[in-house]
């Protein structure tokens, strides 16, 4: 092989080495800002960005008691539910009792749910603390009905209590702790219970 044959080959692989290296070194090192042309679709792993389904929340009531018949027409204290969400109405008991006070809904009424508190009856306050809850109502609650309503409406308010709450509850009237109740002259003992009317 002539000494010119040699030296044209050798030229030759000298550019293939080089090029093939520019060429794998672009390819290590390419840049996919540069890239032009349609990108294949990224394959997701399974379970990735999408969100997991929300728990539904478990709805809590608390009950109230009213009055109302059962299937032989004779007359009950009706437990009626009421929805509690604790962020919106505070302790249970205190959402029992305004509801208590507020009184039966109107579909309630159609069916013959009635209440023996007046409806001038308020709450003047009701003081949770960690041994005894204090329910304080204005006058109003005492007043007018007869001794059988006042009866009732004391039950109402003792059934109430005692269904949403472990603690002992104190009926007070006007601020001062109620111990005889409207003009019949009611005595009730304290803490609210099952046995208060007894006498």
């Amino acid at each position: 092989m002539r000494k010119d044959e040699r030296m044209f080959l050798a030229v030759t692989a000298v550019i293939m080495v080089a090029v093939c290296s520019f060429l794998a070194l672009r390819m290590f090192y390419h840049n996919d800002d540069n890239i032009s042309g349609p990108l294949l679709p990224k394959t997701e792993t399974p379970g990735e960005n999408t969100q997991k389904p929300e728990t539904p929340v478990e709805k809590v009531y608390v009950n109230v008691y009213f009055i109302g018949q059962n299937e032989n027409k004779e007359e009950v204290y009706k437990a009626v539910n009421r929805e509690y969400d604790k962020d919106v109405d505070g302790s249970k008991i205190k959402f029992a009792i305004q509801a208590l006070i507020s009184g039966p809904k109107q579909h309630e009424k159609a069916k013959g749910v009635y209440t023996e508190i007046p409806a001038n009856t308020r709450i003047i306050s009701i003081n949770e603390t960690d041994d005894k809850i204090i329910i304080n109502l204005n006058s109003e609650f005492e007043q007018g009905g007869g001794t059988e309503s006042i009866y009732k409406r004391l039950n109402q308010i003792i059934k109430t209590a005692k269904r949403n709450t472990t603690k002992p509850v104190y009926l007070y009237i006007n601020g001062s702790k109620a111990e005889v109740i409207g003009g019949e002259g009611i005595m009730i003992t304290q803490p609210l219970n099952e046995n208060s009317l007894e006498g």
